[in-house]
Order: structure tokens, then sequence, then C-alpha cells
């Protein structure tokens, strides 16, 4: 029972940082319209992509807080790192949980919260989450390191690239848009 949690979890979190990702990716192209084919094709599966990422991250959540429970209480072998290195990965990937349910909370009913909440509070709580997710993919993740590691630099500097990017036709198009004026 305990290995078939393992590897659910495992292979539920292979899909769940690629769809966290796009949806982070499609989230920055989403409002950027100098950003041609790929703003009109990111406006058309951000939302379905985040929903599908979170309903994935959910349940990897679920699942890796079954296998959490197996390996502290000794049903499962503990994993190639000390406990206490797995527990701290483990932690690090709550943090990341709580701030996408914030942001997606924030999204679904900004009402709930006493101010109004703007889609840039919400992508910042996403932006986090997803800063929270990627260190535990590397701290926890290391059973796959072979495969993560090569991949998981190079992906968050493009990451960084298109959201400096970004902030740099934004600030452009503020620019023009003010001493057209």
């Amino acid at each position: 029972m305990s290995e078939l949690v393992w590897l659910l979890d495992r292979g539920a979190a292979l899909i769940a940082y690629p769809a966290l990702y796009l949806a982070v990716l499609t989230g920055i192209l989403y409002n950027t319209e100098s950003f041609g084919i790929l703003h009109r094709a990111a406006r058309r599966v951000h939302v379905e992509l985040s929903v599908f990422a979170m309903v994935v991250t959910l349940l990897h959540a679920g699942l890796g807080f079954l296998d959490t429970w197996f390996v502290v209480t000794g049903q499962a072998p503990t994993p190639a790192y000390s406990l206490s290195y797995f527990l701290e990965g483990v932690a690090i990937g709550v943090g990341a949980l709580l701030l996408l349910v914030v942001a997606v909370l924030g999204f679904t009913d900004a009402t709930r919260f006493d101010q109004p909440w703007g889609p840039r509070v919400v992508h910042a709580f996403a932006y986090g989450g997803f800063v929270f997710a990627t260190l535990h993919a590397a701290a926890v993740g290391t059973d796959l390191a072979g495969l993560i590691v090569p991949f998981l630099g190079p992906t968050i500097m493009f990451l960084v690239y298109v959201l400096l990017l970004r902030l740099f036709v934004l600030r452009e198009t503020v620019t023009v848009g003010t001493s057209a004026q």
C-alpha cells in the first residue's frame, strides 16, 4: 500500500510541477499584448491550466500527506536522506500549498477578504507558492535529481527572463503612454 501511495504521489508531483510552471508562464504572458501570438494563446489556456495545476497539486498534497504519515510511522522506508531533511522539505511543500490556496481563494471570491483583491495580489501569492514549490521539488525531489536538476535551472531562468521582459515592456508602455499626453 505504501509503495503504491509513494508512486502515485511522485506521479502527481511530476504532473503538478510542470502544470504550475505553465500556469505561471501563461500568467506572465496573459496581460501583455506585445507578446503577440503567445499573449493570445495564454489568454485561451491560462485559467484552465491554472485550475488543472491546482487540482493536481491538491492530489499531490493529499498523497504526500499520506506518504509522509507512512514514513513517519515507520510503515514505509525512510528516504535516502535524513528524516529531519525530509520533514523540512515537506514543510516547504505545505508553505507552497498554503500560498497557492490563498491565491485561489483570492481569485474565486475576492470579497472573502476585507479589501478587494486585484490580479496583482493574487499573482503575487501564486508566484510565492511557485517559488516554495520549486524549493520543495529541489529539496524533497532529490530521488529524481538526475531527471529534475538538469531542467530546473534553465527553466527557472527562462521564467525569470520572461517576467523581466514583461516588466520592461510594461514600463516602456507606461512611459510611452504618459509622454504622449
